[in-house]
């Protein structure tokens, strides 16, 4: 056994005494349920809209109705992206746990105002509550989880809840067409209160996980901050590796506090300090606007509509085909396809209108390898400390502001423009190949503190010139200075009596609350005369 058997034998064990992996999990199941749940809101409005008792109850049926339907579904969006807004003028000061229980209180709210609505102003004050509540989620919950992850899991853990959302998506899908068959308005009513799993998984989960470490230090909880990282690395408090990760976050929020940035002058294009503030904030906004305007949400919120109304299907099959939903696409193929089913006298419009329905699938295989889950993540990765919960925030609410452009043109765009309308999304993909190669940096394999170095020490805008901001294995460089800093605090802790005064205390601490037994099997009985 090691000098000091188990680390938390003279303190009550918090987390039900889970650590290291294990800790780790709960965090990213509690993240996970809250992108999934944010996954079945994206999808689960676009089987709704569609159904007769629904548009009959809000007398939203017909051609005259497209517009106020687009605002209605749409105004979710202008929700998240106060939501959003909302986390970063608030969520800094609550910490990631209290702000994601927040907005799930508020999207419970939203939910049960959707679930009991019959009218259409009932419909729109829950579906922008909801979406208040989401875009405080998911500008906290992809933080939370950067900020308790190794750098080697914690791109692996954020995709997995990107993964999960489209889980949730799909879920939607499938509920809502599932329900199709049942009459009356549970029909709708029962997939929009489905939602209430996921927020009871939230709520029993969220409030008893840790604090991001790098939110309290910046607040100045810096020992509490310490046991937190001990615990999700299974390591002893006093382990080289908690210290050096301890100093480097310290050294990282006085660097930033010291350089810091008023709003006033980030939104004038000033910065200071060489910290490169206003370039990771447009980076951080770029990835998300260019999810949006990759059209992802002319098919997530309205693919029943677009196979219906483009595709020309009956409603159960394109019920059954949203459901069905992998991710896929290809939208100069599906506008090709679409411009000869529209062409009149054409003799195989229904050939091309059915061959179209592949590439829609085909389109979602590629946004999800790339667009689905990168965008999330890099603005929690390519941000300071300091500026994380913002950076955070803006890319969110980015993302949620061209999304309710997407959303509430795509009715009327479909509508009065057919197949051109799928032009714009073609040429938007397109655009998106250079714009990454030339001026986004790799974050893999990187930790947090690696990005805040190379935001200091690289000032060049086009990364493509710079083997160690594209590299997709962490540089040389950062390895050896992190081994360095460990070799220099191993030595730091064995000739610092203090340190070791501290070390002998809780030895004797945790001697005092434990059996003979117990002493002799963890290795404790001899340890009081180091």
């Amino acid at each position: 056994m090691g000098l000091f058997g188990p680390r938390s034998s003279g303190r009550k064990k918090p987390y039900f005494g889970l650590t290291g992996g294990w800790l780790t999990f709960w965090v990213s199941v509690a993240c996970s349920t809250d992108m999934t749940l944010f996954g079945y809101d994206q999808g689960v409005f676009g089987g709704v809209i569609v159904t007769k008792d629904f548009l009959d109850t809000l007398n939203l049926g017909g051609p005259e109705h497209t517009s106020l339907l687009g605002t209605v579904t749409a105004l979710y969006d202008v929700g998240c992206f106060f939501g959003a807004v909302a986390a970063f003028s608030i969520g800094e000061s609550l910490g990631r746990k209290r702000s994601i229980l927040l907005g799930t209180a508020v999207m419970s709210i939203g939910a049960i105002l959707q679930t009991a609505s019959y009218s259409v102003p009932q419909m729109i004050v829950g579906r922008i509550v909801a979406g208040l509540g989401n875009g405080m989620n998911t500008a906290t919950a992809p933080v939370w989880q950067a900020e308790t992850s190794t750098a080697a899991w914690r791109g692996k853990l954020i995709v997995i809840e990107l993964i999960l959302n489209i889980a949730g998506f799909s879920l939607s899908n499938w509920v809502t067409y599932g329900f199709s068959y049942v009459p009356g308005p549970v029909a709708w009513r029962f997939p929009l209160a489905f939602q209430f799993i996921f927020i009871f998984i939230l709520f029993a989960t969220v409030p008893w996980l840790p604090e991001s470490p790098r939110w309290l230090i910046t607040h100045g909880r810096v020992d509490e901050a310490e046991q937190i990282i001990a615990d999700l690395e299974a390591k002893e408090l006093h382990d080289s590796y908690v210290i050096t990760e301890s100093k480097e976050i310290q050294w990282a929020a006085a660097y930033e506090h010291e350089h810091s940035v008023s709003w006033w002058n980030i939104l004038r294009g000033k910065s200071a300090g060489g910290t490169s503030t206003i370039r990771r904030l447009i980076l951080g906004g770029g990835a998300q606007a260019m999810q949006q305007l990759a059209g992802i949400n002319v098919t997530s919120y309205y693919l029943p509509t677009v196979l219906i109304e483009s595709v020309g299907l009956e409603e159960k099959l394109a019920r059954l085909l949203a459901a069905s939903t992998g991710q896929a696409l290809s939208y100069a193929i599906i506008t090709a396809l679409l411009r000869y089913n529209e062409l009149p006298g054409y003799a195989h419009s229904k050939e091309v209108a059915s061959a179209s329905v592949a590439f829609f699938f085909t389109y979602y295989i590629f946004f999800g390898i790339g667009f689905q889950g990168v965008p999330w993540l890099y603005p929690t990765e390519i941000n300071s400390l300091s500026m994380r919960t913002k950076g955070a925030a803006v890319g969110t609410a980015s993302n949620w502001a061209f999304n309710f452009m997407v959303v509430e043109i795509t009715p009327i765009g479909i509508q009065n423009l057919r197949w051109k309308f799928y032009i714009i999304w073609t040429i938007f993909n397109a655009s998106f190949i250079p714009i990454v190669y030339l001026f986004y940096p790799e974050t893999a394999g990187r930790t947090l503190e690696d990005l805040d170095r190379m935001f200091r020490e690289n000032h060049r805008v086009f990364v493509f010139l710079d083997n160690d901001a594209i590299s997709s294995k962490r540089p040389a460089a950062y390895i050896e200075h992190e081994e360095r800093e460990m070799r220099r605090n191993s030595s730091a802790v064995a000739a610092d009596p203090k340190t070791m005064e501290r070390m002998r205390e809780r030895v004797t601490t945790a001697n005092k609350d434990m059996s003979d037994e117990e002493k002799v099997v963890s290795g404790f009985a001899h340890d009081e005369n180091i």
